[in-house]
């Protein structure tokens, strides 16, 4: 018998059963720290592409890069990251997301190191695709996890907070990376994994535990994980290569052709495929096909705006880029503060409302911001900042919950993979829609404007004046003072009306995003276990 269930004396003579004491809880497993854990990593990896990005200048002198060599250590990245995150959330399904959380955290801070300790180009393009992959298999599972550690109906508040984390990680990154920049080599940029990495580690070792689900069993499709890889390889470079070359350029349209017929050859096979990587069930659930799309949408306005507003803050207005990101702060911290705020809203209504809600309100920020010009106030730009971030929120929040929860718990891996691949291929389609409509405003528009107040310039300086007036700026074609001040007065001119085009076009996708919520249908989430 042991000491807690022992029968002891009262002090007036019957006896007591003294219940035995609970076992102590165990922090493996803990949902809340498990969420604490995921948001490490999550951070990490938000963070390593706004410091990455603020560190290229600095990156491109140190190695001795053009400006080509240099937009690969980005891009190499992002291609891995949007080629692997649908098979890395399978891979997930299957082997469980504690262990590929836990790989691609080693492997992520370990391919950091190495990136800080090359000294050419070559080497730092490829650890980064490295990286990348590495970084894909963090992603889908951080959401995998979470489904898992927390009740469907409970899923909400883990998201909001995930959510924010990532938001406040990618308001810092242009601070810290500008920190580091100054203060220190650009190889520390990489050497900051390193704490967070083993932070993550050592909390992952520790908190995380792996519920798999029975059905997530079967053969690997690899077949289908090779055509989608090449897919998303393909479109994601093709839409990346647009803003440099336009639509019709051969490169980027030979790669969005392949892109398109191997994306149609994956659909085929995955309704004839044993084990397909993505069941073409899975979009059956109305609710999880809009959430989809809605990510498309997020990433589309999330990655558009900025793309384009930087030119207008820098060279337009003239700021810095630390008091360009003084303007926007409305819009970071709405979006930080916003996600619980944002979760509790859709427990109480379900989703539909706050996303179509949230969509609408992003659509009518982008239509205000359309009308900035370089007379705009403070006050008035952050009230549409304010407006903006308003919007995010719920929309992010809503849009996430609705991809997760209405996908199979043995398909929470493949659901986190196509919610972050839906972004990815949204932000792509943003810059180079944004991207086309500003440069082909500006090359159409800047030589006739300019003829009408009797300045005409060759060929060769109109193109030149049009590559420099599609990111706001006046270029230096050698003229005398009055008519160099009107060149820069029509070019000025002519971007932002560009700029106005670009984000009335965002505003249209916005409000695309909103009509298809109202498909998603009244009330809570169906829930599938």
């Amino acid at each position: 018998m042991t000491e807690e269930t022992r029968p002891r004396p009262r002090p007036d003579g019957p006896t007591e059963r003294r219940p035995a004491r609970p076992a102590r809880r165990s922090v493996r497993g803990h949902a809340w720290l498990t969420l604490v854990t995921l948001s490490v990593g999550a951070m990490m990896v938000s963070l390593d592409g706004m410091i990455v990005a603020v560190a290229q200048p600095a990156m491109q002198s140190a190695l001795g890069a053009d400006l080509t060599g240099i937009q690969w250590v980005t891009n190499g990245y992002l291609l891995t990251v949007a080629a692997l995150l649908i098979t890395a959330g399978k891979v997930g399904d299957r082997f469980g997301h504690r262990n590929v959380f836990l790989i691609g955290v080693a492997g992520f801070t370990a391919a950091s190191v190495a990136i800080g300790l090359s000294g050419s180009l070559g080497w730092v393009i490829g650890l980064r695709i490295v990286q990348g992959a590495f970084g894909a298999l963090m992603q889908p599972a951080t959401l995998g996890l979470l489904r898992s550690a927390f009740p469907a109906e409970r899923l909400n508040m883990p998201i909001a907070v995930r959510s924010a984390v990532i938001a406040a990680s990618t308001a810092a990154g242009p601070v810290v990376g500008g920190l580091i920049v100054e203060h220190a080599d650009w190889s520390w940029v990489f050497f900051l994994n390193v704490p967070l990495g083993a932070i993550a580690l050592a909390l992952g070792l520790t908190v995380l535990r792996d519920v798999r689900a029975d059905g997530a069993v079967g053969r690997f499709d690899v077949t289908g994980m090779v055509v989608l890889a090449g897919a998303l390889c393909s479109l994601v470079w093709g839409l990346a290569e647009v803003p440099h070359s336009g639509w019709a350029d051969t490169v980027p349209l030979l790669a969005l052709m392949a892109g398109a017929l191997l994306l149609t050859g994956f659909v085929w096979w995955q309704g004839h495929a044993a084990d397909p990587l993505v069941p073409l069930r899975i979009f059956r659930s109305v609710r999880f096909s809009v959430g989809v799309f809605t990510m498309v949408v997020m990433g589309f306005v999330m990655v558009a705006a900025p793309f384009v507003l930087v030119f207008y803050l820098q060279n337009v207005l003239g700021l810095t880029p630390a008091q360009s990101g003084v303007r926007v702060l409305a819009l970071t911290l709405l979006m930080i503060v916003g996600a619980p705020p944002a979760a509790m809203w859709i427990s109480r209504s379900g989703p539909r409302t706050p996303v179509v809600l949230g969509l609408g309100a992003i659509a009518a920020a982008m239509a205000a911001l359309s009308q900035l010009d370089a007379r705009t106030g403070t006050l008035e730009m952050t009230l549409y900042f304010f407006l903006l971030g308003v919007g995010f929120s719920p929309v992010m929040v809503g849009g996430t919950k609705l991809v997760m929860s209405s996908a199979p718990m043995e398909l929470s891996g493949v659901a986190g993979g196509m919610q972050q691949t839906a972004m990815q291929i949204g932000g792509s389609l943003g810059v180079a829609t944004a991207g086309t409509v500003i440069a082909a405003h500006t090359a159409s528009v800047l030589p006739g404007r300019l003829a009408a107040h009797g300045l005409v310039l060759s060929p060769e300086q109109a193109d030149t004046a049009a590559r420099k007036a599609a990111v706001g700026l006046s270029p230096d074609l050698g003229l005398p003072g009055a008519t160099r001040e009107l060149l820069a007065r029509v070019s000025q001119s002519v971007f932002l009306e560009g700029m106005q085009y670009a984000l009335l076009a965002t505003a249209a996708v916005a409000a695309a995003g909103a009509l298809a919520g109202l498909a998603i249908g009244p009330g809570k989430t169906a829930q599938h276990q």
